[in-house]
Protein backbone atom coordinates (compact mmCIF):
# COMPACT_ATOMS: atom_id res chain seq x y z
CA UNK A 1 0.00 0.00 0.00
CA UNK A 2 1.49 3.38 -1.00
CA UNK A 3 1.68 6.50 1.16
CA UNK A 4 -1.45 8.12 -0.28
CA UNK A 5 -3.50 4.98 0.33
CA UNK A 6 -2.20 4.67 3.89
CA UNK A 7 -2.91 8.32 4.58
CA UNK A 8 -6.49 8.01 3.32
CA UNK A 9 -7.00 4.75 5.22
CA UNK A 10 -6.07 6.10 8.65
CA UNK A 11 -7.79 9.44 8.10
CA UNK A 12 -11.03 7.66 7.13
CA UNK A 13 -10.79 5.36 10.17
CA UNK A 14 -10.23 8.29 12.54
CA UNK A 15 -13.15 10.23 11.08
CA UNK A 16 -15.43 7.22 11.52
CA UNK A 17 -14.32 6.78 15.15
CA UNK A 18 -14.78 10.48 15.89
CA UNK A 19 -18.43 10.30 14.86
CA UNK A 20 -19.31 8.67 18.20
CA UNK A 21 -17.60 9.68 21.47
CA UNK A 22 -16.45 7.01 23.92
CA UNK A 23 -18.63 6.32 26.94
CA UNK A 24 -15.90 6.83 29.57
CA UNK A 25 -12.80 8.95 30.09
CA UNK A 26 -10.46 5.96 30.21
CA UNK A 27 -11.96 4.25 27.18
CA UNK A 28 -10.69 4.14 23.62
CA UNK A 29 -12.61 3.38 20.44
CA UNK A 30 -10.39 1.55 17.95
CA UNK A 31 -10.49 0.24 14.40
CA UNK A 32 -8.17 -2.48 13.12
CA UNK A 33 -5.99 -1.82 10.07
CA UNK A 34 -5.14 -4.30 7.29
CA UNK A 35 -1.51 -4.35 8.42
CA UNK A 36 -0.79 -7.46 10.45
CA UNK A 37 2.35 -8.22 12.45
CA UNK A 38 3.25 -11.25 14.55
CA UNK A 39 0.96 -10.29 17.44
CA UNK A 40 -2.02 -9.12 15.45
CA UNK A 41 -3.23 -6.19 13.35
CA UNK A 42 -2.24 -2.59 13.93
CA UNK A 43 -5.07 -0.25 14.87
CA UNK A 44 -6.00 3.41 15.15
CA UNK A 45 -8.10 4.87 17.91
CA UNK A 46 -9.81 7.95 19.29
CA UNK A 47 -10.16 8.61 23.01
CA UNK A 48 -12.77 10.45 25.10
CA UNK A 49 -11.07 13.83 24.48
CA UNK A 50 -10.92 13.33 20.73
CA UNK A 51 -7.18 12.64 20.64
CA UNK A 52 -6.01 10.37 17.85
CA UNK A 53 -3.97 7.22 18.48
CA UNK A 54 -2.03 4.62 16.52
CA UNK A 55 -1.60 1.25 18.25
CA UNK A 56 1.15 -1.29 17.59
CA UNK A 57 0.49 -4.80 19.03
CA UNK A 58 3.25 -6.16 21.29
CA UNK A 59 3.74 -9.19 23.58
CA UNK A 60 2.27 -8.76 27.05
CA UNK A 61 5.71 -8.84 28.69
CA UNK A 62 7.34 -6.29 26.39
CA UNK A 63 8.41 -2.99 27.95
CA UNK A 64 7.62 0.29 26.21
CA UNK A 65 10.12 3.11 26.10
CA UNK A 66 9.54 5.63 28.90
CA UNK A 67 9.96 9.38 28.69
CA UNK A 68 7.67 10.36 25.80
CA UNK A 69 4.86 12.09 27.67
CA UNK A 70 4.79 15.68 26.48
CA UNK A 71 2.10 18.10 25.50
CA UNK A 72 2.29 16.92 21.89
CA UNK A 73 2.99 13.20 21.85
CA UNK A 74 2.44 10.47 24.42
CA UNK A 75 3.71 6.89 24.22
CA UNK A 76 2.44 4.31 26.69
CA UNK A 77 1.74 0.63 27.08
CA UNK A 78 -1.99 -0.07 26.89
CA UNK A 79 -3.97 -3.28 27.29
CA UNK A 80 -7.35 -3.49 25.54
CA UNK A 81 -9.92 -6.23 25.83
CA UNK A 82 -13.46 -7.05 24.84
CA UNK A 83 -15.61 -10.12 25.32
CA UNK A 84 -13.41 -12.19 23.02
CA UNK A 85 -9.90 -10.73 22.84
CA UNK A 86 -7.14 -9.30 24.98
CA UNK A 87 -4.25 -7.45 23.35
CA UNK A 88 -1.39 -5.26 24.59
CA UNK A 89 -0.23 -2.32 22.48
CA UNK A 90 2.40 0.36 22.25
CA UNK A 91 0.00 3.30 22.07
CA UNK A 92 1.21 6.52 20.43
CA UNK A 93 -1.19 9.45 20.85
CA UNK A 94 -1.30 13.03 19.58
CA UNK A 95 -2.56 15.37 22.29
CA UNK A 96 -2.67 18.60 20.27
CA UNK A 97 -5.15 19.27 17.49
CA UNK A 98 -2.79 21.74 15.78
CA UNK A 99 -0.31 18.88 15.23
CA UNK A 100 -2.90 16.66 13.55
CA UNK A 101 -1.42 16.88 10.03
CA UNK A 102 2.10 16.17 11.28
CA UNK A 103 0.83 13.25 13.34
CA UNK A 104 -0.82 11.79 10.25
CA UNK A 105 2.48 11.93 8.34
CA UNK A 106 4.31 10.37 11.28
CA UNK A 107 1.75 7.55 11.45
CA UNK A 108 2.05 6.87 7.73
CA UNK A 109 5.79 6.41 8.18
CA UNK A 110 5.18 4.22 11.25
CA UNK A 111 2.86 1.94 9.28
CA UNK A 112 5.31 1.63 6.38
CA UNK A 113 8.24 0.85 8.68
CA UNK A 114 6.38 -1.53 10.98
CA UNK A 115 5.07 -3.51 8.03
CA UNK A 116 8.68 -4.38 7.15
CA UNK A 117 9.43 -5.56 10.73
CA UNK A 118 6.48 -7.83 11.58
CA UNK A 119 8.51 -9.85 14.11
CA UNK A 120 9.47 -6.72 16.11
CA UNK A 121 7.08 -3.90 15.16
CA UNK A 122 7.83 -1.72 18.19
CA UNK A 123 11.40 -1.43 16.92
CA UNK A 124 10.00 0.10 13.74
CA UNK A 125 7.91 2.51 15.80
CA UNK A 126 10.97 3.64 17.76
CA UNK A 127 13.00 3.98 14.57
CA UNK A 128 10.50 6.43 13.10
CA UNK A 129 10.22 8.45 16.32
CA UNK A 130 14.00 8.71 16.46
CA UNK A 131 14.32 9.82 12.84
CA UNK A 132 11.94 12.65 13.54
CA UNK A 133 13.60 13.69 16.80
CA UNK A 134 17.08 13.51 15.20
CA UNK A 135 16.25 16.72 13.35
CA UNK A 136 16.64 18.59 16.64
CA UNK A 137 19.55 16.65 18.16
CA UNK A 138 22.80 18.64 18.59
CA UNK A 139 26.12 17.24 17.38
CA UNK A 140 28.95 16.88 19.89
CA UNK A 141 32.73 16.62 19.63
CA UNK A 142 34.84 13.56 18.81
CA UNK A 143 35.78 11.18 21.64
CA UNK A 144 39.48 10.99 22.47
CA UNK A 145 41.54 7.77 22.12
CA UNK A 146 41.13 6.72 25.78
CA UNK A 147 37.42 7.47 25.70
CA UNK A 148 37.03 5.41 22.52
CA UNK A 149 38.75 2.43 24.15
CA UNK A 150 36.64 2.80 27.29
CA UNK A 151 33.41 2.94 25.29
CA UNK A 152 34.48 -0.08 23.22
CA UNK A 153 35.06 -2.12 26.39
CA UNK A 154 31.69 -1.22 27.89
CA UNK A 155 29.93 -2.11 24.66
CA UNK A 156 31.66 -5.49 24.48
CA UNK A 157 30.11 -6.44 27.83
CA UNK A 158 26.75 -4.92 26.94
CA UNK A 159 26.71 -6.90 23.67
CA UNK A 160 26.93 -10.16 25.63
CA UNK A 161 23.93 -9.09 27.71
CA UNK A 162 21.94 -8.07 24.63
CA UNK A 163 22.54 -11.48 23.12
CA UNK A 164 20.48 -12.91 25.98
CA UNK A 165 17.87 -10.14 26.35
CA UNK A 166 17.08 -7.55 23.67
CA UNK A 167 16.08 -5.03 26.37
CA UNK A 168 19.40 -5.31 28.24
CA UNK A 169 20.61 -1.96 26.89
CA UNK A 170 18.63 -0.48 29.78
CA UNK A 171 21.23 -1.96 32.14
CA UNK A 172 23.87 0.43 30.77
CA UNK A 173 23.88 3.11 33.47
CA UNK A 174 27.32 4.66 33.09
CA UNK A 175 26.20 7.30 30.56
CA UNK A 176 23.62 8.49 33.12
CA UNK A 177 26.36 9.25 35.63
CA UNK A 178 25.85 6.13 37.76
CA UNK A 179 28.89 4.98 39.73
CA UNK A 180 28.83 1.61 37.94
CA UNK A 181 28.69 1.02 34.20
CA UNK A 182 26.06 -1.75 34.23
CA UNK A 183 23.50 -2.38 36.94
CA UNK A 184 20.72 -4.96 37.33
CA UNK A 185 19.13 -5.11 40.75
CA UNK A 186 21.86 -6.05 43.23
CA UNK A 187 24.37 -7.05 40.55
CA UNK A 188 26.75 -4.46 39.10
CA UNK A 189 29.62 -4.50 36.61
CA UNK A 190 32.36 -1.90 36.19
CA UNK A 191 34.35 -2.00 32.93
CA UNK A 192 37.91 -0.78 32.47
CA UNK A 193 39.83 -0.82 29.19
CA UNK A 194 43.39 0.20 28.33
CA UNK A 195 45.57 0.27 25.22
CA UNK A 196 48.80 0.12 27.22
CA UNK A 197 51.01 -2.82 26.33
CA UNK A 198 52.12 -3.64 29.88
CA UNK A 199 50.50 -3.95 33.31
CA UNK A 200 46.90 -3.93 34.42
CA UNK A 201 46.33 -0.66 36.23
CA UNK A 202 42.72 0.48 35.94
CA UNK A 203 41.90 4.01 37.05
CA UNK A 204 39.22 4.22 39.74
CA UNK A 205 37.05 7.31 40.00
CA UNK A 206 35.61 8.07 43.43
CA UNK A 207 35.41 6.30 46.76
CA UNK A 208 32.21 4.51 45.79
CA UNK A 209 33.12 3.02 42.39
CA UNK A 210 34.41 -0.18 43.98
CA UNK A 211 31.52 -0.47 46.43
CA UNK A 212 29.02 -3.19 45.53
CA UNK A 213 25.28 -2.46 45.60
CA UNK A 214 23.81 -2.98 49.07
CA UNK A 215 23.51 -6.72 49.65
CA UNK A 216 24.77 -7.46 46.14
CA UNK A 217 27.88 -8.10 44.08
CA UNK A 218 30.26 -6.05 41.96
CA UNK A 219 32.44 -7.37 39.16
CA UNK A 220 35.27 -5.46 37.49
CA UNK A 221 36.01 -6.33 33.86
CA UNK A 222 39.46 -5.53 32.46
CA UNK A 223 40.24 -5.32 28.74
CA UNK A 224 43.61 -4.81 27.12
CA UNK A 225 42.89 -3.47 23.64
CA UNK A 226 45.22 -3.11 20.68
CA UNK A 227 44.30 -0.36 18.29
CA UNK A 228 44.65 -1.30 14.63
CA UNK A 229 44.05 0.38 11.30
CA UNK A 230 43.78 -2.80 9.24
CA UNK A 231 40.33 -3.32 7.75
CA UNK A 232 40.49 -7.07 8.40
CA UNK A 233 41.95 -6.92 11.92
CA UNK A 234 39.84 -6.65 15.05
CA UNK A 235 36.47 -4.95 15.12
CA UNK A 236 35.49 -1.39 14.27
CA UNK A 237 33.66 0.66 16.88
CA UNK A 238 30.93 1.48 14.37
CA UNK A 239 30.61 -2.21 13.48
CA UNK A 240 30.16 -3.12 17.15
CA UNK A 241 27.48 -0.46 17.50
CA UNK A 242 25.69 -1.70 14.37
CA UNK A 243 25.66 -5.23 15.78
CA UNK A 244 24.10 -3.96 18.99
CA UNK A 245 21.49 -1.93 17.16
CA UNK A 246 20.47 -5.17 15.47
CA UNK A 247 20.27 -7.00 18.81
CA UNK A 248 18.42 -4.40 20.90
CA UNK A 249 14.67 -3.83 20.85
CA UNK A 250 14.90 -0.04 21.22
CA UNK A 251 17.44 1.50 18.87
CA UNK A 252 16.59 5.03 19.94
CA UNK A 253 17.10 4.42 23.64
CA UNK A 254 20.46 2.80 22.92
CA UNK A 255 21.49 5.66 20.62
CA UNK A 256 20.46 8.16 23.30
CA UNK A 257 22.75 6.37 25.78
CA UNK A 258 25.56 6.51 23.23
CA UNK A 259 25.00 10.25 22.85
CA UNK A 260 25.16 10.72 26.62
CA UNK A 261 28.43 8.76 26.57
CA UNK A 262 29.80 11.27 24.06
CA UNK A 263 29.29 9.27 20.84
CA UNK A 264 27.05 11.11 18.40
CA UNK A 265 25.49 8.74 15.82
CA UNK A 266 25.38 11.61 13.32
CA UNK A 267 29.20 11.66 13.44
CA UNK A 268 29.68 7.92 12.90
CA UNK A 269 31.78 8.54 9.78
CA UNK A 270 34.46 10.08 12.01
CA UNK A 271 34.95 6.73 13.78
CA UNK A 272 35.26 4.35 10.81
CA UNK A 273 39.02 3.97 11.34
CA UNK A 274 38.65 3.18 15.07
CA UNK A 275 39.31 -0.56 15.35
CA UNK A 276 40.43 -2.71 18.27
CA UNK A 277 41.71 -6.21 18.87
CA UNK A 278 40.92 -7.66 22.32
CA UNK A 279 44.33 -8.82 23.55
CA UNK A 280 43.23 -9.67 27.11
CA UNK A 281 39.95 -9.97 28.99
CA UNK A 282 39.74 -10.68 32.72
CA UNK A 283 36.76 -10.55 35.09
CA UNK A 284 37.32 -10.00 38.82
CA UNK A 285 34.95 -10.28 41.75
CA UNK A 286 35.32 -7.13 43.85
CA UNK A 287 35.35 -8.49 47.41
CA UNK A 288 37.36 -7.97 50.60
CA UNK A 289 40.48 -9.41 48.95
CA UNK A 290 40.27 -7.03 46.00
CA UNK A 291 42.53 -3.95 46.16
CA UNK A 292 40.77 -0.63 46.45
CA UNK A 293 39.91 2.41 48.49
CA UNK A 294 36.26 2.95 49.39
CA UNK A 295 34.33 5.25 51.64
CA UNK A 296 32.72 2.24 53.30
CA UNK A 297 36.12 0.75 54.22
CA UNK A 298 37.34 4.07 55.60
CA UNK A 299 34.19 4.47 57.69
CA UNK A 300 34.53 0.95 59.09
CA UNK A 301 38.13 1.79 60.05
CA UNK A 302 36.91 4.85 61.93
CA UNK A 303 38.47 7.30 59.50
CA UNK A 304 36.26 10.33 58.76
CA UNK A 305 35.58 10.69 55.05
CA UNK A 306 35.87 14.39 54.24
CA UNK A 307 37.56 14.31 50.82
CA UNK A 308 35.92 14.45 47.41
CA UNK A 309 36.85 13.86 43.76
CA UNK A 310 39.20 11.00 44.64
CA UNK A 311 40.89 9.28 41.68
CA UNK A 312 43.46 6.52 42.01
CA UNK A 313 44.88 3.45 40.26
CA UNK A 314 44.96 -0.17 41.37
CA UNK A 315 47.48 -2.77 40.21
CA UNK A 316 46.11 -6.09 38.93
CA UNK A 317 49.34 -7.11 37.19
CA UNK A 318 50.21 -9.94 39.60
CA UNK A 319 48.76 -13.37 40.18
CA UNK A 320 46.41 -12.14 42.90
CA UNK A 321 43.59 -11.41 42.83
CA UNK A 322 42.75 -14.20 40.43
CA UNK A 323 40.19 -13.69 37.66
CA UNK A 324 36.86 -15.47 37.46
CA UNK A 325 36.59 -18.68 35.48
CA UNK A 326 34.60 -18.71 32.23
CA UNK A 327 31.77 -20.51 34.06
CA UNK A 328 31.74 -17.83 36.78
CA UNK A 329 31.70 -15.11 34.13
CA UNK A 330 28.70 -16.76 32.47
CA UNK A 331 26.89 -16.95 35.84
CA UNK A 332 27.55 -13.24 36.37
CA UNK A 333 25.98 -12.45 33.01
CA UNK A 334 22.99 -14.66 33.82
CA UNK A 335 22.63 -12.92 37.20
CA UNK A 336 22.48 -9.59 35.41
CA UNK A 337 19.73 -10.79 33.09
CA UNK A 338 17.74 -12.37 35.92
CA UNK A 339 18.13 -9.26 38.08
CA UNK A 340 16.82 -7.17 35.19
CA UNK A 341 13.82 -9.42 34.55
Amino acid sequence: MNEDALRKLIEDRWIELESARTTGERRLRIAALPIVVDHGPLAVGVDHDGHRHVLVPIPAGRKVRPGLDGSGLQLRKRALEDAETYQVYADLACRREDLGDLFTELCVEVLETVESLPENPVKGLYRVLDRWSALFRPQGSLLGPEQQAGLFGELLVLQRLLAKDSSAHRLWRGPEGHRHDLVAGKTAVEVKASTREEGRRPRIHGLDQLEAPAGGTLTLVWFRLVRTTGTDAGMALVELIENMLHLCDDEGAFLASLARAGYQPSGADLYHDVRFIVDEERWYRVDDAFPGLTGQALAEAGIPVSVQDVTYSIDLSGEAPGPLTPAEVERTIDDMIQGFA
